[in-house]
C-alpha cells in the first residue's frame, strides 16, 4: 500500500506561554515522575515480597503500578525535553505510537479498575464463594483479557488514522500526541474514526465505569447489612482505596473527554492533561499506601540496615 502521508514531522508546542515559569515547571514535572516510578515500583515489590499481600486484590494493584509506570514514561520525559526547549519536534511514526501507548494504557486503567471493583464485589457480597471463584488461574485470565482488549481495540483506531491523509498543517498546541489534536492535522474526512473512537468510549470507559458502579451499589447494600459499626468499617476500608482512585480516574477522564473542547480554554486542557497522565500515576500508590492496612503493614516491615554495627 502506498503511503499517503505527507506530515513527516509534528510540532509539538507545549507549554509556550509560560515562558517565565518553564524552569519550575520543569522541576515539578521531574519531581512527580520520579515519585511515579519509585512509588509504583515500591508496591510491586512489596506485593512481591509479603506473602501477606498475595491475594488478587494486590495481584491487581500491581498489574496498575505497571501501567502507571508505562503511562507516565510515555508522556513525562517527552514532556520534560518539550518544557526545557519551549517546544519539540517528534517524527509522524513516534507520534501515532505514542497515542497508540497513550490509549492502549488509558483502556487497560479502565478495565483494571472494573476487575478490582468485581474483586471486592465478590469478597464483600459473596465471602464464602471468593476463594473458589477468584483463584489464581481465574485471576490470570482476567489480567490477559484486559491487556488484549486494551492493545486490540486501540489498534483497530490507530490502523484507521494511518489511512488517513496528512497533508498540513503540522503543528500542535499540546504536549503530546492526543487523538483529537491528531486528526485536526488531517486533510481527510475523519467521521469514521469519531465514531470508532466513540464506540471505543462506550466498550472500554463508559462499560466498565457502569459495571463499577452497580458493584459498589451491591456492596453499600451489603455492607448496610452488617449489624457492628467496627465491622461496616472493616468491609469499607477494603475497598475504600480502590474507590477514591476511581472516582480521581474517571472524574480526570470525564472532564478531558465528556466537556466539549469549545467550551474549555486550552489551558484547562493542557492542566487536566497534566494531572491525567502525570498526576495521578504517581497518586495512586500513595493512596493505596495511606488508606490501606495491609500496605502500611508490609511498608513497617521495611527496615534500613544499621549503619554502624551494634556489636562494636
Amino acid at each position: 500500500m502506498e503511503n499517503q502521508t505527507m506530515v513527516t514531522e509534528i510540532i509539538l508546542l507545549g507549554f509556550h506561554h509560560l515562558h517565565s515559569m518553564r524552569h519550575l515547571l520543569f522541576s515539578i514535572i521531574l519531581v512527580v515522575y520520579c515519585l511515579t516510578i519509585s512509588g509504583n515500583f515500591l508496591i510491586i515489590v512489596l506485593v512481591s515480597c509479603f506473602r501477606h499481600l498475595h491475594f488478587p486484590m494486590y495481584f491487581f494493584l500491581t498489574q496498575m503500578s505497571i501501567s502507571d509506570i508505562l503511562l507516565t514514561t510515555n508522556i513525562a520525559p517527552q514532556m520534560l525535553s518539550i518544557v526545557n526547549h519551549e517546544g519539540g519536534i517528534i517524527s509522524f511514526k513516534a507520534c501515532i505510537t505514542q497515542y497508540y501507548l497513550f490509549g492502549a494504557l488509558e483502556c487497560l486503567e479502565c478495565l483494571l479498575l472494573t476487575v478490582m471493583s468485581y474483586d471486592r464485589y465478590l469478597a464483600i457480597c459473596n465471602p464464602l464463594q471468593y476463594n473458589s471463584i477468584m483463584g489464581h488461574a481465574f485471576c490470570i485470565q482476567l489480567i490477559i483479557i484486559s491487556w488484549l482488549l486494551s492493545i486490540i481495540m486501540t489498534l483497530l483506531i490507530v490502523v484507521s488514522i494511518t489511512q488517513l491523509v496528512f497533508c498540513g498543517p503540522n503543528i500542535i498546541d499540546h504536549f503530546f500526541c492526543d487523538l483529537d489534536p491528531l486528526l485536526k492535522l488531517s486533510c481527510s474526512d475523519t467521521l469514521i474514526i469519531h465514531i470508532e473512537a466513540l464506540f471505543l468510549s462506550v466498550f472500554v470507559i463508559i462499560t466498565p465505569f457502569l459495571m463499577v458502579i452497580v458493584s459498589y451499589v451491591y456492596i453499600s447494600l451489603t455492607i448496610a447489612k452488617i449489624p457492628s459499626i467496627s465491622g461496616k468499617k472493616k468491609a469499607f476500608s477494603t475497598c475504600s482505596s480502590h474507590l477514591t482512585v476511581v472516582f480521581i480516574y474517571y472524574g480526570t477522564l470525564i472532564g478531558i473527554y465528556t466537556v466539549p473542547t469549545n467550551e474549555r480554554s486550552l489551558s484547562t486542557s493542557k492542566i487536566l492533561s497534566v494531572f491525567f497522565t502525570v498526576v495521578t500515576p504517581m497518586l495512586n500508590p500513595i493512596i493505596y499506601s495511606l488508606r490501606n492496612n495491609d500496605i502500611r503493614e508490609a511498608l513497617k516491615k521495611i527496615r534500613p540496615y544499621p549503619l554502624i554495627n551494634r556489636s562494636i
